[in-house]
């Protein structure tokens, strides 16, 4: 398809074509995150994409923040958000799914935001989701105290720090170690799930240590089915944005996945069913089984899994250490999840061109193509989780959820944000939507508007002054950078001279004029808004590969009907 006149630009160069995916990473137009020089490696299958996509649902939001939502809103308010929570996150990774489908690069919905929306609100996001990811790090590991306390309270840092040396040296391998931990440790979760659907069921109908049938009745005690009205409902609205969180980094891993093309829609399309059957049913036999006052539930030094005092409703102390067990595996997963993601988002953010925003030392990687540099600075925030010795375990990992929450709210609406303007631009350049690699036809044209709109809807809750920072903090510090980035990169600066005479407006960027003496100084602020007539639609958009082909040729059709049943099942 020809592109229009009205599209063109100042480059000499001629335009790439839809078909040449192999570019030139110095070139200074180019608008966000390249593939990498030495860089990156596509090292995770097909296999290990879908189970890495179900370790970014289930994790310790699931395990261990079930248990202060239903203390703070009762079972109502839980089934609610998280089942609005869900609807938000489904609709939106089939928007990042369009794109990462499309531009399987790193740095993820960071770096749409940036091609298509705005460099310098990208900047920000960029560097608000690292530290998101690097305080989620921190998180993991203070949670992994809170577990620890269902067999002993004794020295609850250390299994932090022996977390922690454990994930950075695993991440500081190849990527494929990564991957197979990740497979393994979210096929236990899987297992568990399904084996605690089965068990809450059973519970519920008698099959319990007091024999007696509980149906609906934890919905009926004083206080249920809400709890703290509208407050209590806020409260529970962001802490389900924080166990929802980090699904949107699906698209992270679309820089090291084998044949994205295919893969990358394949495990966007089953997040429906994953949220469906992991949140929604476990959710539901929560609230029913465990009541919202329960002992130690959710407190200032101690946070109790609900699955695990399920597990000992059905009859067993074993049972019960056993799923204590496996959230602590979950717990070591989340970790190696958040830990990953930040690292590749900072290497992202290394490689921007024609301007780094973030040193270049993060963008080195070793042979194995792992950011080492960047994988140490992400780790290095995890020292917040030694703070739990000082304040308490509960009460630290409560402040971390409500930081990571709204952070992956932000994250949601940013995702919309650069759907929304993809698609303004898809359409305005006159390309054909048949074009694109994936495409969820019943979003348009509602979708992006609908994830925009969400962004900020857990406002206001129950005020306390440490909590409202811990809710708040990340909105004015983004503010803060973006307009930062502006001030820096886009400021233009008119230079007058003395008697009157005005110059030309100089086109530079830089912020100090080296002849000043003469002439006075004044900035003009010009938008940084993206222009979607000229974008370039055409710059890193993948082309299937030979080897993609033969990866994809049908297996021998005697095991045929057990590998569709395996790819329904993952």
């Amino acid at each position: 398809m020809t592109r229009s006149a009205s599209r063109s630009s100042s480059r000499t160069k001629p335009e790439p074509s839809v078909h040449e995916q192999h570019v030139n990473i110095d070139d200074a137009e180019a608008p966000f995150p390249q593939p990498a020089r030495r860089g990156l490696h596509r090292g995770l299958s097909a296999r290990q994409v879908q189970m890495i996509a179900i370790g970014g649902t289930i994790g310790t939001g699931l395990f261990l923040g079930t248990g202060k939502s239903l203390a703070q809103g009762g079972p109502a308010s839980m089934l609610i958000c998280y089942g609005i929570v869900g609807f938000i996150v489904y609709v939106t990774l089939l928007l990042l799914g369009e794109m990462a489908t499309q531009y399987p690069v790193a740095g993820s919905f960071n770096a749409y935001a940036i091609r298509f929306f705005s460099p310098s609100y990208g900047f920000a996001l960029s560097w608000n989701y690292w530290f998101n990811d690097a305080v989620s790090v921190a998180s993991d590991l203070t949670a992994a105290q809170l577990v620890l306390q269902f067999w002993t309270p004794a020295y609850p840092w250390l299994v932090s720090l022996l977390f922690w040396v454990f994930l950075v040296s695993l991440n500081s391998f190849h990527v494929k170690a990564y991957g197979e931990l990740e497979y393994w440790l979210s096929f236990l979760k899987v297992v568990t799930i399904v084996i605690f659907i089965i068990l809450g069921i059973l519970v519920n109908v008698g099959v319990n240590q007091s024999h007696t049938y509980i149906g609906a009745h934890n919905w009926h005690i004083p206080g249920a089915p809400f709890v703290g009205g509208f407050g209590g409902f806020a409260n529970v609205f962001v802490t389900a944005s924080f166990a929802y969180g980090g699904t949107e980094s699906l698209g992270i891993t679309a820089g090291e996945t084998e044949n994205p093309s295919k893969n990358m829609p394949k495990v966007v399309k089953f997040v429906f069913w994953r949220i469906l059957l992991f949140y929604i049913l476990s959710i539901l036999l929560i609230g029913l089984n465990v009541p919202w006052d329960y002992p130690n539930l959710s407190n200032k030094t101690t946070t109790t899994s609900p699955f695990t005092i399920v597990f000992t409703l059905a009859g067993s102390n074993v049972a019960g250490s056993f799923m204590n067990t496996v959230i602590l595996t979950s717990v070591l997963s989340a970790g190696n999840h958040a830990l990953f993601a930040g690292t590749r988002v900072l290497y992202g953010l290394s490689v921007v061109s024609p301007t780094p925003h973030a040193p270049r030392i993060f963008s080195r990687t070793t042979r194995a193509g792992v950011p080492l540099y960047a994988l140490l600075a992400t780790s290095s925030i995890s020292v917040l989780c030694l703070g739990s010795s000082f304040i308490g375990s509960g009460q630290l990992w409560g402040w971390l959820q409500n930081i990571v929450g709204v952070s992956n709210q932000i994250a949601w609406l940013s995702i919309g944000l650069a759907s929304w303007r993809f698609r303004k631009a898809w359409i305005r350049q006159g390309r054909s939507l048949d074009e694109m690699k994936f495409r969820a036809s019943w979003t348009w044209p509602w979708g992006p508007y609908f994830v925009v709109l969400q962004g900020w809807s857990s406002i206001f809750p129950t005020f306390s002054a440490v909590n409202f920072v811990s809710f708040y903090i990340e909105i004015p510090v983004m503010i803060v950078m973006g307009l930062g980035w502006v001030l820096f990169k886009n400021a233009v600066i008119d230079s007058t001279p003395a008697s009157g005479n005005a110059d030309p407006p100089s086109e530079t960027t830089s912020l100090i004029r080296r002849d000043t003496g003469t002439r006075e100084v004044r900035y003009k602020w010009k938008s940084d808004i993206v222009d979607i007539d000229t974008v370039d639609l055409y710059t890193d958009e993948y082309t299937d590969e030979p080897l993609d082909e033969v990866k994809d040729k049908p297996r021998g059709k005697r095991f045929s009907f057990f590998w569709r049943l395996y790819d329904m099942v993952a």
